[in-house]
């Protein structure tokens, strides 16, 4: 892995050679990826990530146009669609990819469908760094963890579909079970970074 400065400030970069989808795919392999909501980044991350043979859930309201979306991108109702608290559950690493206001609105009930040993997958930054407004406060029993594309959702789909992929930032919050780094890399690589 390779330490690059980028004017004064020196940053850890991973490659898809120094980390493989092969690696990714052992990695998640042991896990239940489940995205909620499926507006901005959710779609392109939860393609891509099935495309790269991830197994994938996604929790989305019933009846609203992200749920049609879903369901016209292939994810099956009761199976590989459910509603946001019942893919929460099931899910090992939880990735919280709603608005910012819904994420704020749902965090009392995904608080809940936590289990010890979780993770907490964000795309960027805003919910946990300004938990005093949003209110996200993730237990210590779980891993919280950021690989947040520096691009649209629709422009990680689209880089992963022509074979370039998109640079993305990670960070780890929180790690509890020490493998918060392997399963950032692991999402990073997946989603198509």
């Amino acid at each position: 892995m390779t330490q690059i400065d980028f004017g004064g400030v020196v940053e850890e970069v991973i490659t898809s050679e120094e980390f493989s989808l092969d690696e990714a795919r052992e990695v998640l392999s042991r896990e239940t990826v489940a995205i909620l909501g499926y507006g901005v980044q959710g779609p392109g991350q939860a393609l891509n990530m099935r495309d790269n043979g991830i197994p994938v859930i996604v929790g989305q309201r019933e009846g609203s146009a992200s749920w049609d979306r879903a369901v016209a991108d292939g994810f099956v109702p009761g199976k590989t669609l459910l509603s946001i608290e019942e893919a929460a559950r099931r899910g090992t690493i939880i990735q919280y990819l709603l608005s910012d206001a819904g994420q704020s609105t749902m965090w009392p009930k995904i608080k809940e469908c936590l289990n010890e040993g979780d993770a907490l997958y964000f795309s960027h930054g805003f919910g946990i760094v300004y938990r005093d407004q949003t209110g996200i406060v993730p237990p210590e029993n779980v891993d919280v963890i950021l690989a947040a594309p520096k691009g649209s959702g629709t422009t990680v789909r689209t880089n992963f579909l022509d074979g370039s992929g998109i640079n993305s930032s990670f960070a780890i919050h929180q790690d509890f079970t020490g493998r918060a780094k392997e399963r950032t890399l692991a999402l990073g690589i997946a989603i198509g970074s």
